[in-house]
C-alpha cells in the first residue's frame, strides 16, 4: 500500500490533475514553450511496450534540446501483469496506455502506438513475428515515421541481438531498422500517400548502455568510437527539477508496473550508437549537420525574425506584451507551403498565444454520461486575462447545433459564460477504446480508419470550438466537451464526457464451474444509461443448457441506477462449455455490452465496453472440501475462481496471520508476486511454515526474483530464474506420474493442458534441495526441458507446494484442466 501512495504522489506532484484539468501555464512554462516553438527537429524513440522507453533520454531531448519527440511503443503492454489491480489483457493495456499518456505530459514527450498487441512474453523476434503480422507492423513503424517526420530515430534495444531479450524488444528495433529504408519508398505501403508523403530519417541510432553488455566493467571496456555521449544531467531552472528528476515522476506513472522511481542530480551520461544514415560530424550532438532553424523552411525566414525578437523580448512579468509579434507569426505560419510544419506549429503557438493572453475557454457538459439522441446542457466559459483586444466571433460544435454566443467583445478580466443544449444524434458512437471495437487476433488489434492508426488515446469528438480575433486575424481554439464537479475532498474534479447505451449489464461472475450435475444462480446485473429505463433481460445459453426464468422485466428509474436479476442455470449431464450471454432489450433495441469503468487517481477514467457475456464449464472435477486462506498478492482473480470451484475461500490480511486464525484453514495459499510486494510477509513466515510443519498444505505461486521481502520463502532452498515456458501449449511431460498430486482426487493427464492461454508459465525455480519432487517438465521448441514448475516437498506433517504455472491467466479464462490441476493442489494432504 505503501508503494502505491508513493507513486500516486510522485504523479500528482508532477501534474497536480484530479481527472483532466485544462492546461495553465506559468511564465516560465510559456518561455519553454516558445524555445521549443524556434526548433525544428524531431526525434522518434521506438520499444516494444509501455515502460521500455528512456524516460532521461525523452526528457533530455524535449527541455534541453527542445525537439519535438515522441515515443512509438509498438504495443500497449496488455500481456503483462498488473500491481495495482485486477485487470488483465485489453484492460490492463487501457491502464497503461494512459499511464504513458500521463508520463508524457511530464517529460515532454508525445505518445504513439502500433496495432501490435502484447501477447505475453517472446523469447524469440522470429516466434513475435509470426504471431503479429509482421506487414501490419512495418506499415505501422512506416505509417509513424511519415507522420511525424523525425530527423532522427533511435532504438531502444539491439536489433542484432536475437534471443538475449524479450522478443518483442528485438522485434521492435528489427522493424525500426527496416522501417528507415521503406518510409521513403513512394512504392511501399503506397495506400498511405493519400494521407501523408514519403520521408527520409536523417539518422539511427541503437540507445545501448552497460546493461547490454553485461557489466559496467565491460562496458568501460568496449569500442565506443561509433556512440554519441550525451551529458542528460542537466538542471532546468524553469521546473526547479534535474532532467533525472523529470524523468523519474515520468516514469513513476507506470503504477501498474511498479516502475516508481526516485530521482537523481548531477552529471549523468547516455551512449548511443550510430546506426545507419548520415553520421553527424560531430558524433555528440544528434543534430548536427540537420538545420534545426525556420530556415530549413524556404519561406520561414520572415516567422524566424518574428520569434527570435518574441523570444528575446519576452517579459516574465507581462506575457501579453508578446502577443502581438506572436499574432504576425501565426498569420505568417498560415502561409508556409509545407502542410507538416504549418500544422505542426501552428498548433504550438495557438497554445502560446492563448497562454500569453491568458486565455481561458472551455466547455462543461452538466452530466458525465449520456445517450445518443440525448440531449445535454453545455456551459461555456471565456476569459481574456491581458491587455489585448480579444473579440469571440462566434462558436461551432460538433455535433452541430446552433449556438447563440456571437461577437462578444473580452474585456481583461472580465469572465463571459453561456449556455447551450446539444442534441447527440441517435447513430452516435459509444466512447471507447478505438481499437477495441473490433474484434482482433491474438496478435493484432484491427483498426480499419487509417487515421486512427497510432493515436494513443480515446477519440472524443464531442467539442466546441472557440474562433476569436485580434489584430484581424482569427484564430480558432478547440475544446473538448468536459465534466467537472466540485469534490469536498479532491476538489475540482475533471473527468470526460462519455457517450453510453441506454442500458448496459454485467453478468456477475466471468467464469461458471459446474462441478456437479446440480443448477446454479447466475446473477446478471442490469444499469440504466438514461432516466425511465424499462425493458427486459435474459440470459442466451446454447439449447443443452437449461435457463430460467427464460425473461424478467427491467424498470429503472435514474440513470445509473442498477438492479440485479437471477436466473437459474442447468448444465447438460456431459462436460461442456458454453458463453452465455446477457441481453438488455429496450425499445425493441437489444443491448449486450457490458460497461467496464476503469478509475485510478493516477490516470483519466476510462471506459470499456465488452460483451455482456460469461464462461459456463460442466466439468468432469472432483474436489474436496477444503478451506482455503488466501493472501492477496499484486492482484488476481484466483480467490472467485477458487469459490466458483466450491471452496470455502478467506482472503486475509497478512498482518492478521497468526496460528490462532489459521487453525481452522486446511490450506493457504499465497498471490502472484506476495514475496515481491507484500512487505509483511518477512516477518509473517515463520507463522506459515508452522501452519504447513502442523499438518497442512501452502501453495505458493510465482514470484519474480527482484526485490523479494524475504529469502526464506520456502522451508528449503530454492532459486528463482527467469525461466518460463512461453508456448502454451508446449508438450507437458510427468516426471513423476505416480505422484499423488497427478493422481488425486483427478487422473491429470495432457489433456489438462491443453487450451491454455498466453503462457504455461514463468519466473520458474532453476535450483532446489533434494527434498523438493519436480512433478513436470516442458520446454519453448529448440530450449532444454525446465523442470521447475511445480514443485513439492514434505515439511513437518504437511506439504509445500511452489509453482510458476499460469493459474492467474488460466482460471479467470476457464481453462479446464488449469481447475483439475489446482483442485488436486488443495488436497494434496488430505
Amino acid at each position: 500500500m505503501r508503494q502505491s501512495f508513493l507513486l500516486l504522489a510522485a504523479c500528482i506532484v508532477a501534474l497536480p490533475t484530479w481527472g483532466q484539468r485544462p492546461e495553465k501555464p506559468n511564465a516560465a512554462d510559456i518561455y519553454h514553450q516558445i524555445e521549443k516553438l524556434n526548433f525544428l527537429g524531431n526525434v522518434l524513440y521506438i520499444a516494444a511496450h509501455p515502460d521500455d522507453e528512456n524516460t532521461r533520454l525523452i526528457s533530455f531531448l524535449s527541455n534541453e534540446v527542445h525537439a519535438r519527440t515522441g515515443y512509438l511503443s509498438l504495443t500497449r503492454g496488455d500481456g503483462g501483469q498488473n500491481l495495482i489491480g485486477p485487470e488483465l489483457r485489453e484492460l490492463l493495456g487501457v491502464i497503461r496506455t494512459q499511464e504513458l499518456i500521463e508520463a508524457r505530459k511530464i517529460d515532454g514527450g508525445e505518445q504513439f502506438f502500433s496495432r501490435a498487441n502484447d501477447f505475453g512474453f517472446s523469447k524469440n523476434p522470429t516466434e513475435t513475428l509470426q504471431i503479429w503480422d509482421k506487414n501490419q507492423v512495418l506499415s505501422d513503424v512506416v505509417w509513424a515515421i511519415r507522420t511525424f517526420r523525425p530527423d532522427i530515430i533511435i532504438n531502444r534495444f539491439d536489433h542484432r541481438s536475437p534471443g538475449t531479450t524479450h522478443g518483442h524488444h528485438t522485434a521492435s528495433a528489427m522493424l525500426s531498422m527496416e522501417a528507415f529504408d521503406l518510409a521513403n519508398q513512394p512504392n511501399q505501403f503506397a495506400d498511405q500517400l493519400a494521407y501523408t508523403q514519403p520521408w527520409q530519417p536523417q539518422r539511427i541510432y541503437f540507445n545501448t548502455s552497460w546493461w547490454f553488455y553485461g557489466s559496467k566493467e565491460k562496458f568501460e571496456k568496449a569500442d565506443k568510437s561509433k556512440q554519441a555521449q550525451l551529458q542528460i544531467g542537466v538542471y532546468y531552472p524553469f521546473a526547479g527539477k534535474s532532467n533525472q528528476e523529470i524523468a523519474a515522476l515520468s516514469r513513476s506513472c507506470h503504477q501498474s508496473q511498479g516502475f516508481g522511481n526516485t530521482g537523481t542530480r548531477g552529471e549523468e551520461d547516455e551512449y548511443l550508437e550510430f546506426l545507419k544514415g548520415t553520421a553527424p560530424a560531430n558524433k555528440n550532438n544528434l543534430f548536427d549537420g540537420i538545420d534545426t532553424t525556420w530556415n530549413r523552411l524556404a519561406d520561414g525566414k520572415a516567422v524566424s525574425e518574428l520569434l527570435a525578437k518574441v523570444q528575446k523580448e519576452f517579459n516574465y512579468t507581462n506575457p501579453g506584451a508578446s502577443v502581438p509579434d506572436l499574432i504576425k507569426a501565426y498569420s505568417l505560419i498560415q502561409q508556409l507551403q509545407d502542410p507538416f510544419w504549418r500544422n505542426q506549429k501552428s498548433e504550438e503557438i495557438k497554445k502560446i498565444i492563448a497562454a500569453c493572453s491568458g486565455l481561458y475557454l472551455e466547455a462543461v457538459s452538466d452530466v458525465q454520461e449520456t445517450t445518443p439522441g440525448s440531449t445535454i446542457k453545455v456551459k461555456l466559459e471565456a476569459i481574456n486575462r491581458s491587455a489585448n483586444a480579444w473579440t469571440l466571433n462566434r462558436v461551432e460544435t460538433y455535433p452541430k447545433t446552433a449556438v447563440n454566443w456571437n461577437n462578444q467583445v473580452l474585456t481583461n478580466n472580465k469572465d463571459l459564460t453561456t449556455s447551450f443544449d446539444l442534441t447527440l444524434p441517435t447513430d452516435y458512437d459509444y466512447t471507447a477504446p478505438y481499437y477495441l471495437k473490433e474484434e482482433g487476433s491474438v496478435g493484432m488489434y484491427t483498426v480499419n480508419d487509417r487515421l486512427l492508426i497510432g493515436k494513443p488515446d480515446v477519440q472524443r469528438a464531442t467539442q466546441v470550438t472557440f474562433f476569436l480575433s485580434i489584430q484581424g486575424v482569427e484564430i480558432p481554439f478547440t475544446r473538448k466537451i468536459v465534466y467537472k464537479y466540485n469534490d469536498d475532498v479532491k476538489g475540482e474534479v475533471y473527468q470526460p464526457l462519455d457517450i453510453v447505451p441506454a442500458a448496459t449489464s454485467s453478468i456477475k461472475e466471468k467464469v461458471y464451474i459446474f462441478p456437479k450435475n446440480r443448477s446454479r444462480e447466475v446473477r446478471v446485473i442490469v444499469k440504466a444509461g438514461k432516466e425511465n429505463l424499462s425493458g427486459s433481460v435474459q440470459l442466451q445459453v446454447p439449447s443443452d443448457w437449461k435457463v430460467s426464468p427464460e425473461q424478467q422485466t427491467v424498470t429503472l428509474q435514474r440513470k445509473g441506477e442498477t438492479a440485479e436479476f437471477v436466473f437459474t442455470l442447468t448444465p447438460p449431464k456431459e462436460a461442456a462449455e458454453a458463453v452465455i450471454q446477457s441481453v438488455v432489450t429496450v425499445d425493441n433495441q437489444t443491448f449486450k455490452q457490458d460497461k467496464i469503468d476503469i478509475n485510478y487517481p493516477h490516470i483519466y477514467k476510462q471506459m470499456v465496453l465488452k460483451s455482456a457475456a460469461a464462461k459456463a464449464i460442466k466439468l468432469n472435477i472432483k474436489t474436496n472440501e477444503e478451506k482455503i486462506a488466501y493472501i492477496m498478492g499484486a492482484g488476481d482473480e484466483v480467490p472467485n475462481s477458487l469459490t466458483q470451484m466450491g471452496y470455502e475461500v478467506t482472503v486475509v490480511k497478512p498482518e492478521s496471520l497468526t496460528p490462532e486464525l489459521l487453525q481452522s484453514f486446511d490450506v493457504v495459499m499465497t498471490g502472484i508476486r506476495a514475496y515481491n510486494v507484500v512487505n509483511q510477509l518477512a516477518y509473517k513466515q515463520q507463522v506459515l511454515l508452522d501452519f504447513v510443519k502442523s499438518g497442512k498444505t501452502m501453495i505458493v505461486q510465482y514470484n519474480t526474483l527482484d526485490d523479494m521481502v524475504t529469502k526464506e520463502y520456502a522451508p528449503y532452498p530454492l532459486k528463482i530464474s527467469r525461466d518460463r515456458v512461453t508456448e502454451e501449449n508446449a508438450e507437458v511431460r510427468f516426471l513423476q506420474p505416480n505422484h499423488r498430486i497427478l493422481n488425486y482426487p483427478n487422473k491429470i493427464t495432457s489433456a489438462d493442458f491443453t487450451g491454455w492461454k498466453q503462457e504455461q508459465g514463468l519466473y520458474y525455480p532453476s535450483e532446489w534441495d533434494a527434498q523438493y519432487t519436480a512433478l513436470i517438465s516442458a520446454n519453448d521448441q529448440g530450449e532444454k526441458p525446465k523442470d521447475g514448475a511445480l514443485l513439492v516437498a514434505p515439511y513437518g506433517k504437511g506439504t509445500y507446494i511452489y509453482t510458476g504455472l499460469s493459474f492467474f491467466r488460466e482460471l479467470p479464462e476457464g481453462v479446464p484442466g488449469a481447475f483439475r490441476l489446482m483442485a488436486n493442489l488443495i488436497s494434496a494432504k488430505n
